[in-house]
């Protein structure tokens, strides 16, 4: 890209998820820069939700994303992404209430607290990573397509993602945990912080439950982008390994920055799925 104000965000995006450096060279160039935009778009809607610390300040920021999506499609928009999205054609073609639904999906979601289990947790996370995972289909394939796998591969590959932010997060309202979990392992809130088996355990419990359901969604053959693969098999590997790990937490960030062969490895079968089901 040769926008420089673009170009930040989409260092951004791959500052959290290095693994897709190696996705853009599967990716055809004369889409690569709008779709690169759409996933610098998505970024950004989901540090508002999660990177502000301060509810209000959050909801300031997702109600202005809000209007600046309702008004995209007639006047292009104001923000650097949306105006480079909507440029394309195919911004216009995807319905409104797709560009929106995330939006207000997290706004919604701003004063949740910590879901009481697995399955519940990973409900309300859907909501927002369903709706990206939606818009993000319908950018790649067509409004038609279909979603499921992708919505609960972009659900639970954050929810991956947000354990490796356990100890920065504890003193929030939503815990990258369930309380059924923390019950089970005997544990409150001030003992997340530290390492001690019983939170060794809760994070391999929650683990294996995260990968066999990546692996599930992953094995359904439903269109998937090239980003959307890579990151649903890169979470995959990472939830595995670091739920046969000694030490799950430090594996997990271990996992989370790492690239070589088996990056692009999984690249290929992405860019391959996406091509093969577009």
């Amino acid at each position: 890209m040769t926008d420089g104000a673009i170009q930040s965000y989409v260092d951004k995006w791959l500052a959290i998820q290095p693994q897709q450096r190696v996705a853009l060279g599967f990716v055809d160039p004369a889409v690569r820069d709008e779709r690169m935009a759409l996933a610098a778009f998505e970024q950004e809607l989901i540090s508002s939700a999660y990177g502000v610390r301060e509810p209000t300040v959050a909801a300031a920021k997702l109600q202005w994303w809000a209007e600046e999506l309702s008004g995209a499609a007639a006047s292009g928009g104001r923000h650097p992404l949306t105006k480079a999205l909507f440029a394309s054609e195919r911004a216009r073609a995807i319905p409104a209430q797709m560009w929106l639904a995330p939006v207000l999906a997290a706004m919604a979601q701003l004063e949740q607290g910590t879901s009481s289990d697995f399955a519940g947790q990973v409900a309300a996370a859907r909501n927002m990573h369903g709706a990206l995972a939606t818009l993000e289909n319908a950018w790649w394939f067509g409004p038609e397509a279909a979603t499921d796998a992708a919505a609960e591969i972009a659900t639970l590959s954050h929810l991956v993602f947000a354990l490796s932010r356990l100890e920065f997060d504890v003193d929030r309202e939503r815990l990258p945990l369930p309380m059924s979990r923390l019950a089970r392992h005997g544990l409150s809130r001030s003992q997340l912080k530290d390492d001690s088996p019983a939170r060794r355990e809760a994070l391999k419990a929650q683990l294996n439950e995260l990968a066999a359901g990546l692996a599930a969604a992953l094995g359904r053959g439903q269109p998937l982008s090239t980003f959307r693969g890579l990151e649903g098999r890169t979470a995959l590997a990472t939830a595995r390994g670091a739920a046969r790990a000694a030490e799950p937490f430090a594996e997990l960030h271990k996992r989370q920055a790492r690239t070589g062969p088996a990056t692009a490895l999984r690249a290929w079968r992405a860019a391959r799925q996406a091509a093969r089901l577009g």
